[in-house]
């Protein structure tokens, strides 16, 4: 029952963000935080276990972020919503989080931490 509502609310979301990027274009703004938590959410699950490989799913997420973040604004909101995305999960494994970008062939000129420096 909870797992058919999580797709209905997932697929309204979808709706809702693929309607408003057509009335709001993203190249006047930052990538939304919303729009990033909803790409990367398939590595959570990663960054709560042991480790290992990082599933396709996580770096294609990694890897389409990093390619919409163009702009100095783009990629300093990227961070922010990162950082205080991170600090909200409990249980992530943070040597796994700071190689995830690495392990996806994603080269950051920082490492993703609760301690990033997002006006950089």
């Amino acid at each position: 029952m909870a797992s058919s509502q999580l797709v209905k609310v997932t697929c309204m979301v979808v709706v809702l963000m693929v309607g408003l990027g057509e009335i709001i274009p993203l190249a006047e703004a930052e990538i939304p935080c919303g729009t990033v938590q909803f790409t990367v959410a398939p590595c959570i699950p990663y960054l709560r276990g042991p480790g290992g490989p990082v599933p396709a799913p996580c770096c294609n997420a990694v890897k389409s972020i990093n390619n919409q973040a163009k702009t100095i604004p783009d990629r300093q909101g990227v961070c922010r919503c990162l950082k205080s995305t991170v600090l909200s999960i409990p249980g992530l494994n943070r040597a796994s989080l700071a190689a995830l970008p690495g392990n996806c062939g994603v080269k950051l000129s920082y490492k993703i931490s609760p301690s990033m420096d997002c006006s950089t």
